[in-house]
């Protein structure tokens, strides 16, 4: 069984946009911004700074993939 999918709207550089990510990305995007000690909207603005042209979902799914390969393992 796969994951849902859940879209979102957020406001990044004054405009709205939507963001369909599936749902363990979402726990996990929230996870990594409460740890920075900023909004969810907010780490997806510097995600989409960031992102050179790159679908944003997509930006942002390698970015929490990145951000989770950097944890110290356990």
């Amino acid at each position: 069984m796969s994951p849902g999918i859940t879209k979102r709207s957020v406001m990044i550089a004054g405009h709205r946009t939507s963001v369909s990510l599936e749902d363990p990305f979402w726990v996990s995007l929230r996870a990594i911004a409460e740890a920075r000690g900023q909004s969810v909207q907010a780490l997806i603005g510097h995600i989409d700074a960031g992102r050179d042209g790159q679908n944003l979902s997509s930006a942002i799914r390698v970015f929490v993939l990145e951000a989770v390969r950097a944890m110290p393992e356990t």
